[in-house]
């Protein structure tokens, strides 16, 4: 039989997964969508989704962890992600030649990348507190 701490951190974790069906394809129609005709504008929300994909990653996978470390520790990564493309070793640059690599990795450093990672973290903080706060809240 399940306990209800049990179906609570269930039910957290369905709703993170079911947000991350909704942000990442969300997030890849505005990255590369042409509608707006702003190309900045797309790599802005894209990075947003970016962060909160992972913060919403990294929560499903430990919900136990506070929403605050979460946050902190995506925008951390992402940030050193970043910097690290300033690097370019042989296999760092035969990983970015692929779609995998590319997405995870990226291939070159921007400045302009860091305001939309720390406005997606703040927003993937709000969104893990959030879906902790309805989950309690509807198992009362």
């Amino acid at each position: 039989m399940q306990t209800k701490k049990h179906r609570i951190k269930c039910k957290y974790r369905i709703i993170l997964l079911l947000s991350i069906i909704v942000v990442v394809p969300s997030g890849y129609i505005i990255r590369f969508s042409q509608g707006t005709g702003i190309e900045w504008l797309g790599d802005v929300f894209g990075s947003i989704a970016y962060e909160i994909f992972w913060i919403l990653l990294v929560a499903a996978i430990a919900p136990r962890i506070s929403a605050f470390k979460v946050a902190l520790g995506v925008c951390i990564a992402t940030c050193g992600l970043e910097f690290l493309q300033l690097w370019q070793p042989p296999f760092l640059q035969a990983a970015r030649s692929t779609l995998p690599g590319r997405l995870v990795l990226g291939n070159t450093f921007v400045w302009s990348d860091f305001p939309p990672y720390f406005i997606g973290s703040f927003l993937g903080w709000i969104w893990i507190i959030t879906a902790k706060k309805y989950t309690f809240k509807s198992f009362g």
